[in-house]
């Protein structure tokens, strides 16, 4: 897989360790990160993300930077310095991909259970998506172990199945894919997570389409021979 198309992104989590009047500004402040993100990946142009995200993983710095302790601004910054990896590609984005590694691995540390295992599905989506040694840390165990482990703690959501499922699909496994993607699209909807949810379930429903017409050329195929 070409390094300029190996990066993509999604999502994440929440809990608190603070008092009630400093959480509820926390929670504003990483609200924004979100909903901007949501607005940057699926409004924005292709070729106008690169420098939206570029801007954005800069307030999410600061964001992290101002809340130690705080899970969820860890797991935000680390979603949108990936995010910024995709847009970014090739052999640039392995400095921001092992970025937002680490900070997927602090908030773990912080609270393995913030908002529903998000660290662990963004950790897993990493680790199947970035080349392997000697170019970066891609392993599809360790993408497994991680992506099932955020299956636990939030087996309906809508992330944890797209992700597991695109993991699947990238190994060959058409139908275990099709099933985490069919599950992904029955979860709930997300109160404020409108255009992320509308921009998922449009991947998501790219991704059945691939699976389709695969299937369709391994029929021709059979076919022929």
């Amino acid at each position: 897989m070409k390094c300029q198309t190996i990066y993509k992104m999604m999502l994440v989590p929440f809990l608190f360790l603070f008092p009630l009047s400093v959480s509820a500004a926390m929670t504003d402040e990483v609200t924004e990160l979100q909903h901007e993100w949501a607005r940057i990946k699926y409004q924005v142009p292709a070729k106008d993300q690169e420098a939206a995200f570029a801007q954005l993983a800069d307030r999410a710095d600061k964001v992290s930077e101002k809340l130690p302790g705080n899970a969820e601004a860890l797991v935000w910054d680390g979603i949108i310095v990936s995010t910024l990896a995709g847009a970014k590609g090739g052999l640039g984005a392995l400095g921001l991909v092992k970025k937002a590694r680490t900070l997927f691995e602090q908030a773990i540390k912080l609270d393995p259970a913030a908002m529903h295992g998000s660290a662990y599905t963004s950790l897993g989506s990493l680790y199947y998506q970035v080349p392997s040694w000697p170019v970066s840390f891609g392993d599809k165990d360790k993408a497994q172990d991680y992506l099932t482990r955020g299956l636990e703690l939030n087996p309906d959501g809508i992330d944890s199945n797209y992700f597991y499922g695109d993991y699947l699909l990238n190994k060959g496994d058409l139908k275990s894919a099709e099933i985490a993607f069919n599950k992904a699209l029955q979860a709930p909807a997300r109160p404020g997570r409108e255009v992320a949810d509308e921009g998922r379930r449009m991947e998501i429903k790219q991704a059945l389409a691939r699976i389709k017409s695969r299937r369709a050329e391994a029929g021709t195929k059979k076919a022929l021979f």
